[in-house]
């Protein structure tokens, strides 16, 4: 599942992030052939913006997609949340496994993909990608005008720290069991499943897998594709 409803203000004015160009091809079509050439993935469901799920199926029209995987486009909430629950919805019911991916990770890795699904179908309720910090992380208390001094509070352990990526794996039935019991907003599915008290964990994650959120994310983004594109064909 790819929720796409967002409009990512951070990459400024315009299209919604989802549909930013990436090498000439929206970031959107790129998550969705990550996730599609995992062979763990018969199903594709696009959560678009309210209002968006036409635009968004015309998207997938025009562009080559695996033909061996199935795409559903579905309308979207407000919020991530109630966008994800109703991808969970629309999911047929012998659906047993899910994973949720952020379209502002176009260019995720496919081997990533299958060790979230892997870990997910040996076991585990929960399972996020997830990378080493390079930077010491710094624990503070924020200031009240953007800018001033903040005083640091603590610095935690960097060895037991990771930056989480997508996609995020469930066993379909603790996921709609967070969204039933535990939904806060702003939280994420990880994060709910942890409110549950289900046990959630990690796989590596990928260095390719970054969330294109800023201008810059985008530049870095274009040369990474500029050089699968060079080495592979991609």
């Amino acid at each position: 599942m790819i929720p796409a409803a967002g409009r990512g203000v951070r990459l400024g004015p315009g299209a919604p992030k989802a549909l930013r160009g990436l090498g000439g091809t929206p970031m959107l079509i790129h998550a969705i052939r990550a996730m599609a050439a995992s062979r763990a993935v018969s199903l594709v469901v696009v959560v678009a913006p309210p209002d968006g799920a036409p635009e968004v199926k015309h998207l997938l029209d025009e562009h080559a997609l695996p033909e061996r995987t199935d795409y559903l486009v579905v309308p979207g909430g407000e919020t991530r949340q109630e966008s994800v629950r109703l991808g969970i919805e629309a999911l047929p019911e012998d659906v047993a496994v899910v994973l949720v991916h952020d379209a502002a990770r176009p260019l995720v890795p496919v081997d990533t993909v299958d060790a979230v699904a892997a870990a997910v179908r040996d076991g585990a309720p929960a399972v996020v990608p997830a990378l080493p910090l390079a930077d010491t992380v710094k624990e503070v208390e924020p200031a009240a005008t953007p800018g001033e001094p903040e005083p640091v509070l603590a610095t935690p352990v960097r060895a037991r720290l990771r930056a989480v990526q997508t996609p995020q794996g469930f066993d379909r039935e603790t996921l709609e069991r967070a969204h039933a019991e535990v939904a806060v907003d702003g939280e994420g599915d990880a994060g709910m499943v942890e409110r549950l008290g289900r046990p959630v964990v990690v796989v590596p994650g990928h260095e390719e897998a970054f969330k294109v959120t800023r201008p810059l994310d985008l530049v870095l983004a274009e040369a990474v594709l500029a050089r699968r594109r060079a080495n592979d064909g991609f």
